[in-house]
């Protein structure tokens, strides 16, 4: 069936504005939408959203946290988790919760943080920045045999992946992928120098599952292969 001309006739109509027109169309989708973003209506609701977007923790533990009831708590983790936006773990008898890992989660959570930092701007100082962006280059450095995603440094630290990422390169000069790699294979080449360890085994030390992933980018960065590296 064609879709009824606009009111207004300004020539023919763009191929793209028929695109947004069949969107507008969904109406499901919007109505999913404006639901997330009514049970973000209470200012307590946000808190505790935001509070486990970067940790997990159990009823009791939130309501410390935030100076409130278990049983307050306990109904805003239902409609959170009824919505979608949260995930549970239950450990024996406890229950233990987290922010959901969607892309409906990750928006409304980065949302949060860019507000905050708009409407706060001395909600986290350029030092602060500067101080936990340091801690999470040691933290990187002393799990290197871990492959690390910057949605789980969202879990463990309180920023946001796009502050995370753009405050890093400030303060190292490289995106955190480079700069890693950078340590990796420095650490590697140590290994090689002062271990017996076998060529897979320093890969995994280094966070490198494949090994030949690992031998193509130790060449990259030193011009040898692993074995002729550690060759007398």
């Amino acid at each position: 069936m064609d879709t009824m001309p606009l009111p207004h006739y300004h020539g023919e109509e763009p191929s793209h504005t028929k695109v947004i027109r069949a969107l507008l169309d969904n109406t499901d989708t919007f109505t999913s939408l404006a639901d997330i973003f009514r049970q973000l209506g209470d200012a307590s609701r946000i808190r505790i959203f935001w509070l486990l977007c970067h940790c997990e923790e159990c009823v009791v533990n939130i309501a410390a946290m935030l100076n409130m009831s278990s049983p307050a708590v306990s109904h805003h983790l239902r409609t959170l988790r009824d919505s979608g936006l949260l995930m549970t773990r239950r450990d024996g008898k406890e229950v233990y919760y987290h922010a959901a890992d969607t892309a409906q989660a990750r928006l409304l959570h980065e949302m949060i943080e860019q507000v905050m930092d708009v409407a706060c701007p001395q909600w986290r100082s350029e030092a602060q920045q500067v101080q936990l962006i340091r801690q999470i280059h040691d933290y990187l450095l002393t799990h290197m045999e871990q492959r690390i995603t910057i949605e789980e440094l969202t879990h463990l630290y309180p920023i946001n992946p796009t502050t995370l990422k753009e405050v890093f390169k400030d303060v190292y000069g490289t995106s955190i992928a480079a700069h890693l790699k950078k340590h990796r294979m420095e650490k590697a080449a140590q290994l090689l120098r002062e271990t017996d360890l076998p060529v897979a085994e320093v890969a995994r030390q280094v966070g490198y599952e494949s090994q030949s992933k690992f031998t193509a980018a130790f060449k990259e960065q030193y011009g040898q292969l692993p074995k002729e590296y550690r060759r007398p």
